[in-house]
């Protein structure tokens, strides 16, 4: 009999060396949240790091998209029957999936006014999570370290989620249909 996966925060494989996203939040106000790719066992073979830091972001800024990222992480974990997360002081594990999700959000808002932080969120949870790993690999090929804030694609983010307003307060969001399920059905399986 096989023993059943264990899942830690948020939809983190419990086993060592999974492929997963660290998100580092210090108990000092002052610090900044990082998001860093751990690539797992896959890292140092092959050219692949260890990990690789994707973001640094100020306080006001992860204070303004870490509630929606949670609420958004936490209806799909519910919906495939994951024990749900929140963010804690320290390291939070992310599953690779979510922290690919996570990046999109985050770059879009790394140099966001407060007034833009909740136009980047309403348009991130508008998209599907396949849009967001697609965006994510765009943007990852050219400028997927936390230096790279003013160019190509993640700068085309932050222009793309923040330009204009909110959707109208009437138009109700996107519930996951059945193909989001299987595709996190399919990420829990993936290597």
């Amino acid at each position: 009999m096989s023993e059943k996966l264990q899942f830690v925060d948020f939809g983190a494989p419990d086993k060592f060396g999974a492929h997963l996203f660290r998100i580092e939040i210090p108990a000092v106000r002052t610090e900044g949240v990082r998001i860093v790719e751990d690539y797992g066992y896959r890292g140092q073979e092959g050219g692949i790091p260890k990990d690789e830091e994707r973001a640094v972001l100020s306080r006001p800024a992860w204070a303004g998209i870490a509630d929606i990222a949670r609420r958004e992480f936490n209806d799909r974990l519910k919906a495939a029957k994951v024990t749900t997360g929140r963010w804690h002081s320290g390291t939070n594990l992310v599953d690779r999936l979510l922290g690919k999700e996570l990046c999109v959000l985050a770059w879009a808002a790394e140099t966001a006014t407060d007034n833009q932080l909740p136009v980047i969120c309403s348009k991130w949870a508008a998209l599907r999570p396949e849009e967001r790993w697609w965006l994510f690999t765009m943007t990852v090929a050219e400028a997927g370290l936390p230096e790279d804030t003013q160019r190509g694609w993640r700068r085309a983010l932050f222009f793309a989620l923040s330009d204009g307003e909110k959707p109208p307060e009437g138009r109700k969001r996107r519930r996951p249909v059945e193909s989001d399920l299987f595709s996190l059905a399919l990420f829990k399986a993936a290597p």
